[in-house]
């Protein structure tokens, strides 16, 4: 019997080096995403050796069959203490890649390790990738650093022309990332685990502990509690909200630097703390709607979760929310950016709970077969695509010297 690959016509085992600056179990859509690109090409058969920050002191590099780990230093990101920045790296990986060459090497963040990884693939000839997974530029007006937008801008766009392809998860984030001069932009999407994340999870014990009863809407936020996400705006949509349905709660799902603020603030809304697995899975399924007012994603894996498990969505037309609902036939799209319809678009949605529970059915049935099957095939396709990439793409990158 023809395996996956041989099926495909790609028939090679691949040595891949994956080079990341998060993974499991930090909770962030970067570590998830890479999380289910390496369980999927380890399943293919393919052979990863996995470079990332050591996360603790006293973290242990993994060892399996075709999977293995090499932790290097990192230190805390500004304002997300919790996450780690691997440190300049090009000499250690260059030793590590002359010794046990790999085919191809992807690069999943932006950060000094995963610079140092371009300039080592770079200067050994080695095929690199990288994603587009966060649009740090955008950030910046969020902390106080509204300057270094442009700055950070040029670096983006710098690090991954020196790449063979990047990868993005939508088309619309492929052409504007194409109109501001990145070249060789590629479309990988994203999945969503919907056995995992499914409307049977619904817990009305859950509910209970929430004061909801039957009855009672369940407004969700499931995010990082950080300046960027535009938490405001989804606490003051829940306010008006709940003018037209007072037996409405809300719940906010994650930590960051300002859950501690906002509980202060909103002693009203429930903070339910970081949540993983199984027990994410419940929470999503036991809301009703779920508000999602970000302008800085570049997918935004929550969105297709709350779909799968069921969930009432509204969110700005853009990322994951365009790519996968349909506007009031299977969730509600509000132009980017504009805040007064946001709020009105939510009233009028917890107004008419019959409509929360149709656009909830078809929330569900929307992104059912949006497994991570068929994302895999795509992402492994990419890797071949780019194992076979000549040219300018093997070039000494500029300014190589200064990353070790």
């Amino acid at each position: 019997m023809k395996t996956d690959n041989e099926a495909s016509g790609l028939e090679k085992r691949l040595r891949i080096a994956l080079v990341t600056e998060t993974y499991l179990p930090e909770v962030n859509g970067v570590a998830i995403t890479i999380g289910r690109m390496v369980h999927g090409l380890c399943e293919r058969g393919h052979d990863i050796h996995l470079i990332r920050p050591r996360q603790h002191r006293n973290d242990d590099a993994a060892l399996d069959s075709n999977y293995r780990e090499t932790l290097v230093k990192g230190m805390p990101i500004p304002g997300y203490p919790e996450l780690k920045s691997g440190l300049p790296a090009k000499g250690m990986l260059l030793r590590l890649w002359q010794k046990e060459r790999p085919d191809v090497v992807h690069i999943a963040t932006e950060g000094p390790l995963g610079w140092s990884a371009l300039a080592a693939a770079k200067k050994l000839g080695i095929p690199a990738s990288t994603d587009f997974h966060t649009n740090f530029h955008s950030y910046t007006r969020h902390y106080g650093v509204g300057l270094l937008k442009w700055p950070i801008a040029a670096y983006l766009r710098h690090f991954h022309n020196k790449a063979a392809c990047t990868l993005v998860p939508t088309h619309e984030l492929q052409k504007q990332l194409a109109d501001e001069g990145y070249r060789n932009v590629e479309v990988v999407s994203r999945g969503v685990d919907t056995a995992l994340f499914n409307p049977s999870r619904r817990s009305a014990e859950l509910r209970a502990s929430w004061g909801a009863g039957e009855n009672s809407p369940v407004v969700m936020l499931v995010s990082r509690l950080a300046a960027e996400k535009n938490l405001g705006l989804a606490i003051e949509a829940f306010y008006q909200m709940r003018k037209l349905n007072p037996d409405a709660k809300m719940v906010l799902v994650g930590d960051g630097p300002a859950r501690a603020g906002l509980e202060k603030q909103h002693p009203d809304i429930l903070f339910a703390g970081m949540q993983k697995g199984e027990r994410l899975a419940e929470h999503f399924a036991s809301g009703d709607i779920f508000i999602y007012p970000s302008t800085t994603e570049t997918f935004g894996n929550v969105t297709m979760e709350a779909m799968a498990s069921g969930l009432a969505t509204i969110a700005y037309d853009y990322a994951a929310a365009r790519q996968h609902i349909v506007n009031d036939a299977s969730g509600v799209l509000v132009p980017l950016g504009d805040e007064q319809v946001f709020i009105l678009q939510a009233t009028l949605l917890i107004a008419d709970m019959e409509r929360v529970a149709r656009l909830r059915r078809a929330a569900h049935e929307a992104v059912r077969l949006q497994g991570w099957d068929h994302i895999m095939s795509q992402m492994e396709a990419m890797l071949f695509k780019t194992l076979h990439t000549e040219g300018d793409s093997h070039a000494q990158p500029e300014f190589a010297a200064a990353t070790d």
